[in-house]
């Protein structure tokens, strides 16, 4: 279920920020917590259509307050120090009387937030704050998140992806599960007529334009690198008389065909999406996968879907536009 994985997918990069910005603290690094800033403040407009904005922007070292949102009267401090005594310091500063009739709200980065919820506070007459509803912790995200409308849960999936990457490209276990992967795939009957032809490299760009990919483009940049690793894979498969790379490819075209014919309608970075998931499902299913990390399935997926992308195996070319390379 798309659900399913979006929400698994968003509520792990979140608790990886949330796990870093609190370790990192404790070593008196503080960068996270600057960038945090505009994280939150892309994240919160995406989420509930604010028009918040940086006010260090405009004013330096901004005492109180980190954005704000003069449209809908929103006043919000980001911290990783979510106790009583640094929200009432907050609401008590001078600072905050220029906003009267704002709504102020306070994100809690790093830590649980159930707590302050259930806590008083002494606010200023002229700013409104309902510690149960404007205190922010990851699980009153994600208790928001989940019950979005699925092109909502797709558009936050996709933001967090962009900004939150939580394997590293080199990480030592990616070899082994990208091969346990080309296994479990190429095992299926997929019902190939012939064989995979050459691959045929050309300007991913072009062809990213050409499929109108637009919200999926940063996950086609993210992954093309692994293109060369995903080669030598297949190559070692191959040296050993394992024609791997045609049944993969096979296996992902196969799923690009039979979605594509039953969702005339879905535009393509839906497509994209889909693809992923179906193949994600043929992994899962498969009575020889050993369970890893969700987070790492989906890496390894999306990497071998985006390499069937580049090779010409799914999604429409640009017209006389191919290099062949044998």
């Amino acid at each position: 279920m798309e659900r399913k994985r979006y929400f698994d997918g968003i509520e792990v990069r979140l608790n990886f920020l949330a796990f870093r910005i609190e370790k990192r603290g404790k070593q008196n690094l503080l960068d996270l917590n600057i960038h945090a800033e505009d994280f939150y403040r892309d994240f919160f407009n995406l989420l509930f259509s604010w028009n918040l904005v940086n006010l260090n922007q405009t004013i330096q070292n901004s005492e109180a307050i980190d954005l704000f949102d003069s449209l809908n009267k929103i006043i919000v401090q980001v911290s990783s120090s979510n106790t009583k005594k640094k929200i009432q310091d907050t609401l008590d500063k001078k600072a905050i009387d220029r906003y009267s009739d704002y709504s102020f709200k306070f994100i809690a980065i790093a830590n649980n937030g159930k707590k302050l919820r259930r806590e008083t506070f002494k606010t200023p007459d002229n700013i409104k704050f309902t510690p149960s509803q404007d205190i922010f912790d990851i699980t009153l995200i994600l208790d928001h998140i989940r019950h979005l409308p699925i092109d909502k849960l797709e558009e936050v999936y996709l933001f967090l992806w962009k900004e939150l990457k939580i394997i590293e490209p080199d990480s030592p276990k990616l070899d082994s599960n990208l091969a346990k992967i080309i296994n479990i795939l190429s095992e299926e009957d997929w019902n190939i007529q012939g064989q995979i032809d050459n691959l045929h490299v050309f300007n991913i760009e072009r062809k990213i334009d050409f499929n109108n990919l637009v919200n999926t483009k940063p996950i086609i940049d993210d992954y093309k690198i692994h293109y060369n690793r995903v080669d030598q894979k297949y190559a070692e498969f191959d040296k050993m008389g394992k024609n791997k790379s045609n049944s993969v490819l096979g296996a992902i075209r196969k799923i690009y065909i039979d979605e594509s014919t039953k969702n005339k309608n879905l535009n393509d970075d839906k497509l994209l999406m889909l693809i992923i998931e179906k193949v994600i499902e043929k992994v899962e299913g498969s009575p020889n996968y050993e369970r890893i990390p969700i987070e790492e399935l989906d890496l390894c997926v999306s990497i071998f879907v985006v390499d069937a992308f580049i090779r010409c195996k799914i999604f429409k070319n640009p017209e006389d536009y191919s290099h062949v390379i044998a």
